[in-house]
């Protein structure tokens, strides 16, 4: 049975690392009016007839705070990765000069800031929810094992250690909010 329940811990930590690892991934892609190549992950271009991400078609670089560098490997894709850009709806309107895609970003407006400060919670929020169902299933894996004959005592000392590490994950993931509002907010 203590193979079992180090088991459930052991899948709750993992899922819960996961839930972090997304959580640091969506938090990225939120500019924070430095350019971050990072930003562009996740949108991909028509490349032959397949969707291909902007990274395997193009080089990406930063070339100072405020602008992001396209350069194409193929002069023929300069087009489909401009609409991608487009399409992905990020708030920047790419600059096509036929060798390069420039973005430029805007500096922050005090509203705007606010704005991705509330995107930031959204994101922070949707990942303390998943610790917490992450949370309730090892709970009720628990008490399953609980039925099958594992002791009250055990029990109840396994849901003591899965809810300390919900409180460590959702400690972290006010760390995370708390670092990414800083870096929002600072002028």
């Amino acid at each position: 049975m203590s193979e079992e329940l180090d088991l459930i811990k052991m899948d709750a930590e993992s899922t819960m690392r996961k839930a972090i690892n997304h959580l640091e991934a969506e938090l990225v892609k939120i500019r924070a009016g430095k350019a971050n190549p990072n930003m562009l992950d996740g949108i991909v271009a028509e490349y032959y007839g397949s969707p291909t991400p902007l990274a395997q078609i193009a080089n990406i670089s930063v070339l100072d705070a405020r602008t992001i560098s396209v350069q194409p490997w193929e002069k023929n894709m300069l087009q489909p990765i401009e609409r991608a850009i487009i399409a992905a709806n990020i708030g920047i309107n790419p600059q096509n000069d036929g060798n390069f895609i420039r973005l430029y970003l805007p500096p922050l407006t005090e509203e705007r800031r606010k704005e991705l400060v509330k995107k930031c919670n959204g994101e922070g929020e949707n990942a303390k929810v998943s610790i917490r169902n992450i949370r309730r299933d090892a709970i009720e894996q628990v008490k399953k094992l609980q039925k099958d004959g594992l002791s009250e005592d055990a029990a109840k000392d396994a849901e003591a250690e899965i809810q300390e590490l919900t409180n460590k994950f959702i400690s972290l993931v006010e760390k995370h909010l708390e670092a990414k509002d800083k870096e929002i907010m600072a002028v």
